[in-house]
């Protein structure tokens, strides 16, 4: 019998808000053949440790000054994690009124412009009325998963992965 090998795409990346790489180490322990990572980042030592771990990744800058056209590409998938500092139950819950929070429309509008395949975000659990504007912005609802499945983290994260139609 003939062994069948499933062709693994290679995946072109944009991650927004990238800290320092998790999302491009993610796709290396996943075995996800990456052809490209874009990121935007603007704490400079994240960058650091980014561009020190992974030199071929292509920094494109403040996230609020970034568009379509910082993309030669078409983007397999879009990926980020807004701030959490607004949503978060340990905070003030400002939600969409804390001036971090909205930078989550710059992601909404990253995925209007660049129409990716994919689309992933992560962030806190938070009141359901945020939860459900997100959902609803985003087109389908958010999984809630402990992070300790993955990291030294105990605590649960929403995250919105599917395919956008």
């Amino acid at each position: 019998m003939k062994k069948h090998q499933q062709e693994i795409k290679t995946m072109i990346i944009a991650s927004i808000f990238n800290g320092c790489g998790v999302g491009m180490l993610a796709s290396i322990k996943a075995n996800i053949p990456v052809t490209k990572y874009y990121y935007s980042e603007i704490d400079k030592y994240a960058n650091i440790v980014m561009d020190a771990n992974f030199p071929n990744a292509i920094p494109i800058g403040d996230v609020t000054k970034v568009d379509a056209s910082s993309f030669n590409d078409d983007i397999d998938i879009l990926m980020g994690g807004s701030p959490c500092q607004g949503f978060s139950f340990a905070g003030k819950q400002l939600n969409f009124n804390d001036p971090r929070s909205k930078l989550f429309f710059q992601f909404m509008r990253l995925l209007d412009e660049l129409k990716p395949k994919y689309v992933m975000l992560e962030n806190v659990r938070m009141a359901k009325r945020s939860q459900d504007m997100i959902s609803s912005r985003i087109g389908f609802q958010p999984q809630a998963l402990n992070s300790s499945k993955a990291s030294a983290q105990n605590r649960y994260r929403l995250y919105w992965f599917g395919k956008r139609v």
